[in-house]
């Protein structure tokens, strides 16, 4: 059964953190439109002697879905989701923890190692932790290191990707886990998401198509790239980060590499301490998953979920009638 913080939702979809692209616009908007919105701490930009970011951030968030709630009793926002990044280089992993423990923050997603002392934080404050994993084995590791739920991160999902197939992975974690499980990879649409409850998940786990909103931070090539490419236009990549991700082809090019023959990079070479990987990842060479054939225009993020929910309320009557 799913906690109480993440039932009633308008559908089942959780908003998938972006780095660089997911900040309050974005995440406030979905959150209105009926599913989790969500956002790397880390895009919160922190300078030395400067009022925190992060927090007037989530100041922000909670204020407006608070306004919205009261205006609309019959209708409220769906909670928002902090991604928190453990990798052991991430200097500002204490004090963002301090500041979302502070603000309760309702749901954190953990990245990149499982940590028992986020998860406690996380429950301290009346969250829940859910773990993104690539594989079962890091799937067990989390739940015995007190995450709630986890994140299936599959094969064609966007930016840092696993590479097993959702019908492997989903299997493998449901033969032991029926806890909370998102998926993540290539859903792009109502009839995706209810593919992936059919699976065996609770939710689906959606990143790329949102980049190609009005809300996200992305730049108009950006969003342009992601409506004018297909599946065939992703490739996957360790070099720009040190772990495998899938990038826009066209991205790569325009960054003068060819993508038909990059190096792999070791994973040591991974790097947040400044809140980025590489100098040239995210800003310039764009992460997206193997779905974005079904994005086709630019549009606000309340239109995309409004589309992602007729689509799914029809995908749901049509297998009735099977």
């Amino acid at each position: 059964m799913l906690p109480p913080i993440l039932q009633n939702l308008r559908i089942p979809v959780v908003a998938s953190p972006m780095f660089i692209v997911s900040g309050p616009e974005l995440v406030i908007a979905q959150c209105k439109a009926g599913i989790v919105g969500s956002f790397p701490a880390l895009n919160a930009r922190e300078k030395e002697g400067e009022p925190s970011m992060l927090d007037a951030w989530l100041t922000r968030i909670t204020e407006e879905l608070d306004r919205h709630n009261q205006a609309n009793p019959d209708s409220p926002a769906a909670p928002y989701a902090v991604n928190q990044i453990v990798h052991r280089s991430n200097a500002r992993l204490e004090r963002d923890l301090e500041t979302c423990h502070r603000h309760k923050v309702p749901i954190w997603i953990t990245s990149l190692g499982a940590r028992v002392e986020v998860n406690r934080a996380a429950h301290d404050c009346g969250g829940i932790a859910l773990h993104d994993v690539i594989n079962n084995m890091f799937a067990k590791k989390a739940i015995e290191k007190g995450a709630d739920g986890l994140i299936a991160v599959a094969a064609g999902a966007g930016g840092h990707a696993g590479p097993q197939s959702p019908f492997a992975l989903i299997q493998e974690i449901r033969e032991w886990f029926d806890g909370p499980l998102l998926l993540s990879g290539s859903i792009a649409t109502g009839r995706a998401v209810l593919a992936a409850q059919v699976m065996g998940a609770d939710l689906a786990y959606i990143g790329s198509p949102f980049i190609a909103t009005e809300e996200a931070n992305a730049q108009d090539d950006y969003k342009r790239m992601i409506v004018e490419s297909g599946a065939m236009d992703i490739v996957t990549s360790s070099l720009f980060t040190g772990v495998s991700g899938n990038y826009l082809a066209p991205s790569i090019r325009k960054a003068g590499l060819d993508p038909d023959n990059l190096a792999a990079a070791d994973a040591s070479s991974m790097n947040f301490s400044d809140g980025s990987s590489k100098p040239k990842a995210w800003s310039t060479i764009w992460g997206a998953g193997q779905g974005i054939g079904a994005v086709r225009a630019v549009e606000p993020a309340a239109t995309r979920i409004d589309r992602l929910a007729t689509e799914y309320h029809a995908a749901k009557e049509a297998v009735s009638r099977l």
